[in-house]
């Protein structure tokens, strides 16, 4: 009865004890990614190894993992908070406030993402908002002004993009010209590699997050002109899937 007495409440270790050495079980350990998309599962797996293989087969980035994994340890990769303001919305209970961020996503090798995420904390707002722009990461067209000498600097040709009513047009430009344009759109540019180009703008520049997607969208149309070097038939040796796969999904059909 007094062994029983004695530890009523104590626990194992006694009430003030020590805990046990070697903390909780499991510790604490980041969670291992487990992919849940079969692309992420290639990826997870070091089938696929580059970023250009995914564009090539225009495949969904559907898990931010995927960029970490590819481009998350390079030097050049930066994420940058563009812009966060207060959004407001009336309820019944009254207002209620939330904080919207603008996250830019870019390795400098032509590759770029732009995300928006509201959230009732500035925290919770930007992680939301790089998972996002994560999963809009698109491939970025470089070109050259004139004689096709040393590395790509500038974009092919012009190409422009709208959000809201803000129209932002890119015009190529020569070698050491630089970025001509607004802070935000000579930062759009920057993180996407470009070196040298002439920009052009027009409606209520001042609204950030459409500039943002303006220039972002005139970006993601630089692949969608078929100029000579693209002429012919593709080459699409590689093919992630196997020929043997192929080969079963016809029989079963």
């Amino acid at each position: 009865m007094t062994e029983q007495k004695q530890g009523l409440g104590k626990g194992r270790t006694g009430r003030g004890g020590k805990p046990p050495l070697g903390g909780r079980k499991g510790g604490r350990d980041e969670k291992k990614w487990k992919p849940v998309t079969k692309l992420g599962r290639l990826v997870d797996e070091g089938k696929i190894k580059s970023l250009e293989e995914i564009f090539k087969f225009s495949y969904p980035i559907k898990e931010p993992e995927i960029v970490d994994k590819l481009i998350g340890d390079s030097d050049k990769y930066k994420e940058e908070v563009m812009k966060v303001k207060s959004v407001q919305k009336q309820t019944t209970a009254g207002q209620r406030t939330r904080m919207k961020v603008w996250v830019l996503i870019g390795d400098g090798n032509g590759h770029i993402g732009l995300g928006q995420k509201a959230h009732k904390e500035v925290q919770g707002a930007v992680a939301g908002a790089i998972n996002q722009a994560k999963m809009n990461l698109i491939p970025v067209r470089m070109g050259y002004w004139g004689n096709n000498i040393g590395y790509p600097h500038t974009i092919p040709f012009k190409i422009s993009g709208k959000e809201g009513s803000v129209l932002t047009r890119l015009i190529p430009a020569p070698r050491g010209t630089g970025i001509v344009g607004s802070k935000t759109t000579k930062k759009v540019l920057q993180m996407a590699g470009i070196k040298d180009c002439y920009t052009q703008s027009s409606g209520s520049t001042k609204t950030k997050g459409n500039t943002l997607y303006s220039c972002y969208k005139a970006l993601a149309r630089s692949y969608c002109y078929m100029t000579p070097e693209f002429w012919g038939k593709p080459s699409l040796e590689k093919d992630l899937i196997p020929v043997e796969k192929k080969l079963e999904n016809e029989d079963d059909m």
